[in-house]
Order: C-alpha cells, then sequence, then structure tokens
C-alpha cells in the first residue's frame, strides 16, 4: 500500500525561516485537471523528482536517474513524503539544511489516470497515467516492487508514439520554467555567492560544493546539447541529400519526356 505522507511530515523537515520553498496551504481538492511536475534536484546526488497531484497534494517519488521514454528502461522511482500544490512551481536555491541544493522545474504539463480508482490502484501498486507535459507525454506507469519497506517503484514508459530510445534528460537538460541550467538558477537567485561563473569563496562549505558541482554538471550539459543539435544537423542533411538524389535521378526521365516533344525535335542532344 502507498503509504500517505501528510504535508507536517513535509514541514518538519524543513526551515522556512531560511529555506525559500514553500510551506503549503491545507490539501485542497481541485476539480479541473491534475498537475504533475518533474524537479531535477542537485543535493549531496543528483536525482529527479516526479510528482502527481492527488487528493489535493503531490505525490511525490524520487527517480535517481530520471524518467526514460525507453519503453526497455524501467527507472527505480522511491516514494518519499507528500508535497503541497504549490511545490510543483517552486525552483531556486535551498541553503544549508534538509535537501540542500538547487532545485530546477524540468517539466511539468497535467496528467490523467488511466484506471477507475486511482487509490486502489495506488494500494495495489499499479498505477497506469498519461502525461501531457513539455518534454513528457503519453502512456506511463508506476509499478511498486515486491519485498522492502514498499517505498521502491519502478516508473517506465509504454510503447506509443511518444516512446523512443533518446535520452531525454540529456536532450532536454534546462528548465521549463526559466529556460536556464542550473548555473544560471543559481546566477539569477543568489548572485552574492556567485562570482565569475565560479562559486564565491565565501559561500557555505556543503553550498559551495553543490555550486562546483552544478558547474561541471552544466559545462556537460551543454556538450552533450551541442553534440545533439550537431547530429540533428547532419541528419537533416542526410535527409535533404537523399531527396536531392531522387529529385535527380527522376530528372532524367522528365528530360527524356521533352525531348520527345515536338518542340524539342531538331535540337542537339
Amino acid at each position: 500500500m502507498l503509504a500517505r505522507m501528510p504535508l507536517n511530515e513535509y514541514r518538519a523537515k524543513r526551515n522556512f525561516s531560511v529555506s525559500p520553498e514553500p510551506r503549503g496551504k491545507a490539501p485542497v481538492r481541485r476539480k479541473k485537471d491534475l498537475f504533475f511536475c518533474v524537479q531535477k534536484h542537485l543535493a549531496s546526488h543528483l536525482h529527479y523528482d516526479f510528482r502527481l497531484e492527488h487528493d489535493g497534494v503531490l505525490l511525490s517519488w524520487a527517480v535517481p536517474k530520471g524518467p526514460s521514454i525507453d519503453p526497455t528502461v524501467k527507472r527505480l522511482a522511491m516514494h518519499v513524503e507528500d508535497h503541497p500544490l504549490e511545490y510543483g512551481e517552486f525552483e531556486g536555491l535551498i541553503p544549508e539544511g534538509y535537501g540542500a541544493g538547487i532545485v530546477m522545474l524540468w517539466d511539468r504539463g497535467t496528467w490523467e489516470p488511466l484506471v477507475d480508482d486511482v487509490a486502489a490502484a495506488l494500494k495495489k501498486g499499479d498505477l497506469k497515467l498519461r502525461l501531457d507535459g513539455v518534454k513528457l507525454k503519453g502512456s506511463w506507469a508506476l509499478i511498486r516492487t515486491s519485498g522492502g519497506d514498499g517505498r521502491s517503484w519502478l516508473l517506465l514508459k509504454h510503447r506509443d508514439e511518444w516512446a523512443g530510445p533518446l535520452d531525454i534528460a540529456a536532450f532536454a537538460p534546462t528548465s521549463v520554467k526559466s529556460g536556464g541550467y542550473f548555473t544560471d538558477i543559481i546566477e539569477e537567485q543568489a548572485p552574492a555567492i556567485w562570482t565569475s561563473n565560479r562559486a564565491a569563496k565565501s559561500a557555505p562549505g556543503g553550498l559551495r560544493k553543490i555550486v562546483e558541482r552544478a558547474i561541471a554538471i552544466t559545462e556537460e550539459e551543454k556538450k552533450g546539447a551541442l553534440a545533439y543539435a550537431r547530429a540533428g544537423g547532419a541528419k537533416r542533411e542526410a535527409t535533404t541529400g537523399a531527396s536531392k538524389a531522387r529529385s535527380t535521378r527522376r530528372k532524367p526521365g522528365a528530360s527524356g519526356r521533352a525531348a520527345r516533344s515536338p518542340g524539342a525535335k531538331g535540337r542537339p542532344r
């Protein structure tokens, strides 16, 4: 069974006098489209937080390697405490303490269950759903693994028109809210610890290490984005070349028809 974790557990882990994270209001059930988001969180380790609106809160799973749109890939998703709905739009720098690090709003949109009873599906450990986000779309499943304390689930993509072998996390590494990388979020929200694209020495030790890691990750992601762009350009060029070749192969036939036309008679070939 999916153990519900009320917001008091979320609040107990945080000091809102220093953390910019939303405290959250009392859970309220909404009748409009259900919200979902994926937040890319660089803390002690880089992971992705997959969140689904249900019963007025965001059910949350930490996905260490991030979602995959390849149906052959199953990603571990560890169930964590419920988060307030307001957290779904959060992006920023969390200071020293619980969850210290950088949060990026990597994807957001709406979701709909592909089951009649979400609560029953969660209890069973088999929730089928459809996502309509900026990066993640189509049919998915959350499946609880056997054994353990029930916190371990698998997030997997079903085969449909939105599935494929593309590494979506590497292909689209930036924020859907600000459009930036981790380093852009730091520079915008914490200029005091950001100097010449490097972590300021005055930043607290733990946070300084995270900022330095963010710089390394961003540099790697930019290289990867450039490689994807080049690969896409080469593919388009190859496709265009093939199209031109097919077009050229058709031209002799057209010329032959023109040569057999009355106006072509007597012209040298």
